[in-house]
C-alpha cells in the first residue's frame, strides 16, 4: 500500500473518531457542564483566533508545503525553514505591542453588548499564536511525508483534553473562567507537541539569512494570506459577529446547530485529500476529458453519500434535541435545516475547488473567497439584526448558493466542464422527496427508538433509489461486489 493512499485512510479514520468525539463534546458536555454564557465565549475566542490565523502566521503553513521540495541543498533547506518560523514574528511582535497599548480600547469594542469578552479578549490573540504555529510545525511533517501524527494531535488531542476538562468543571475541580484559561493552554501545548514531532523527523541548522528566492515566496504568501483569510472569514465569521449584535449565549445555540449540520460535510473532507492531487496531475498533463469525469463522478458520489447524511441529520434532529434534554438549544433546528443545505450544495460542486486551485485560473479562488467573505459580513449584519441566529445561518445558505452557481458557470465558461448529469436531477429529487415524506414524521417512543426507527426506514427506501436507478457507478459497483460475498 502506497505511502499517500495508507496516510489517507489512517487520516479518513482520525477523521471521523475526531467527529465523533467533538460531537459528544458539543451536543452533551458543553451543554450541561458548562453555563450557556462560557460556551459562547469559548465559541467565540476560537472562531477570532481562526480568523486571525492567516495574518499572524503569513501564510507561512502553505508556502512551506508549496516551496519545500523545490529546495535541492539542506543548506537552502534549512535557510527557507528558519524564515519560515521567524517572519511570522515580524507580524506577531508589532502586532502584539499594538494590542498591549490599545488593549482596552478593542476590549471595550468587542465587549459592547457582551461585557463578558472584556477580560477575555488578550485570550484570542494568544490562542491564534498557538494555532498558527501549530499549522507551521505540522507543514513541516507533511513536507516529510509524515501528516498521521499531526492529523491526530489537530483531531483527536485536543477534543480529548477538552472532554476531560469539562468533566472536571462538572466535579467542580475547575470553575468555567479557568476551563476557558486551561482550553487556551491545551491549545499551546498542542503546538509544542507538533513542534517537537517535527524537529524529530528533519531538524534543520538555524540559517539567520533570506532565502535567494525571498521576492517569490512573499508574493506566494500574501496571496495566500488574502484568500486564507477570506476563507476562514467565510467559516468563522457569523459566530464572531453575533456577540456584538446579540448576547453571547445565542453563539452557543448557534455553535451547537452548526457542528450537528457539518456532519453533511465529512464526505467532502474525506475525498478531498484525494481529489485534490488527482485533479492537479491530470491539469499539468492538460487532460481534461479526466478532469470532467472526476468532476462529474466526484458530483454524484459525494452528493449520494452527504445526501443520506443530510436526510438522517434532519429527520432526526426533533428527537437529538430531545435526547440533549436543553430546550434553549432547540433554536437551533432551523439552522440545521440551512447549514445542512449549504453544505450538500458545496458537495454537488465535486472537484470544483480542486479545478479552480490547480488551474491556470487558481487566482480566481481568491477573487470568489474574497466576493463570499464580504457579502456574508454585510447579510450577517443585516440578518442577524433583523433574525437572530437564524439570520446568520441564512446568510450563509444564501451566499454558498449564489457562489456556487457563480463557480459552476465560471468553470463551465472557462474549461467547458460542468458537474451535473441525467441522475444529478433524480438524486436532487429523491433527496427533496424524502426530506418532505419524513421530515415532520413523528412516532411516540423514545427518542432514540423514534432515531433508530426513522433512520432505518429513510435509509432502505434512499439506498433502495440509488441502486435501483443507478445514480451512482461507484456505489453501485461497491454494492455489486458486496453482493458476491
Amino acid at each position: 500500500m502506497g505511502i499517500v493512499y495508507k496516510q489517507s485512510m489512517i487520516n479518513t479514520i482520525i477523521l471521523f473518531l475526531g467527529f465523533g468525539i467533538g460531537g459528544i463534546n458539543v451536543l452533551f458536555l458543553y451543554t450541561h457542564f458548562l453555563e450557556e454564557t462560557y460556551f459562547g465565549l469559548v465559541t467565540f475566542i476560537l472562531s477570532a483566533a481562526n480568523i486571525l490565523l492567516p495574518i499572524l502566521v503569513l501564510g507561512m503553513q502553505h508556502t512551506i508545503i508549496k516551496f519545500y521540495s523545490s529546495y535541492t541543498t539542506k543548506q537552502d533547506k534549512d535557510t527557507f525553514l528558519t524564515n519560515a518560523l521567524i517572519l511570522p514574528l515580524v507580524v506577531i511582535i508589532p502586532l502584539s505591542l499594538m494590542g498591549t497599548l490599545a488593549y482596552q480600547s478593542i476590549a471595550s469594542w468587542l465587549s459592547q453588548k457582551n461585557a463578558i469578552i472584556e477580560d477575555y479578549t488578550y485570550l484570542i490573540f494568544v490562542t491564534g499564536v498557538f494555532m498558527g504555529y501549530f499549522e507551521l510545525f505540522y507543514a513541516f511533517s507533511k513536507v516529510q511525508m509524515q501528516s498521521v501524527f499531526g492529523n491526530f494531535i489537530k483531531e483527536i488531542f485536543a477534543r480529548v483534553c477538552t472532554s476531560l476538562l469539562l468533566i472536571t468543571v462538572s466535579f467542580e475541580w475547575i470553575n468555567s473562567s479557568q476551563f476557558v484559561l486551561a482550553l487556551v493552554i491545551v491549545y499551546g501545548l498542542r503546538a509544542l507537541i507538533m513542534m517537537i514531532y517535527a524537529f524529530s523527523l528533519y531538524m534543520p541548522r538555524f540559517i539567520f539569512r533570506l532565502p535567494k528566492n525571498i521576492g517569490a515566496l512573499l508574493n506566494y504568501s500574501f496571496y495566500i494570506i488574502l484568500a486564507g483569510s477570506a476563507s476562514t472569514i467565510l467559516l468563522e465569521i457569523d459566530k464572531f459577529m453575533i456577540p456584538q449584535i446579540e448576547l453571547i449565549q445565542e453563539v452557543a445555540y448557534y455553535a451547537v446547530g452548526v457542528y450537528i449540520a457539518s456532519v453533511t460535510a465529512i464526505p467532502a473532507r474525506a475525498m478531498n485529500q484525494i481529489i485534490s492531487p488527482i485533479t492537479a496531475k491530470s491539469l499539468n498533463e492538460n487532460k481534461l476529458e479526466e478532469v470532467g469525469v472526476l468532476y462529474k463522478k466526484s458530483s454524484i458520489t459525494l452528493t449520494v453519500v452527504g445526501g443520506l447524511l443530510f436526510l438522517l441529520i434532519n429527520i432526526n434532529v426533533k428527537d437529538l434535541y430531545l435526547l440533549i434534554d436543553k430546550p434553549a438549544y432547540q433554536v437551533g433546528t432551523i439552522i440545521v435545516l440551512m447549514i445542512s443545505t449549504a453544505e450538500l450544495v458545496k458537495l454537488v460542486l465535486g472537484s470544483n475547488g480542486a479545478i479552480l486551485t490547480n488551474s491556470k485560473y487558481y487566482r480566481m479562488f481568491f477573487y470568489f473567497s474574497l466576493a463570499m467573505a464580504l457579502s456574508v459580513i454585510f447579510l450577517n449584519r443585516w440578518l442577524i439584526g433583523s433574525m437572530g441566529i437564524n439570520g446568520a445561518a441564512l446568510a450563509t445558505l444564501l451566499v454558498v448558493v449564489v457562489f456556487s452557481a457563480i463557480k459552476v458557470c465560471y468553470v463551465f465558461i472557462k474549461m467547458n466542464l460542468h458537474p451535473l448529469s441525467p441522475q444529478s436531477g433524480v438524486l436532487i429529487g429523491v433527496i427533496v422527496g424524502l426530506l418532505g415524506l419524513f421530515y415532520f414524521l413523528d412516532f411516540p417512543f423514545h427518542p432514540i427508538v423514534n432515531m433508530l426507527v426513522k433512520s432505518v426506514l429513510l435509509s432502505a427506501l434512499y439506498i433502495g433509489a440509488v441502486i435501483r436507478f443507478k445514480l451512482s457507478e461507484d456505489i453501485s459497483k461497491a454494492f455489486n461486489s458486496l453482493r458476491k460475498f
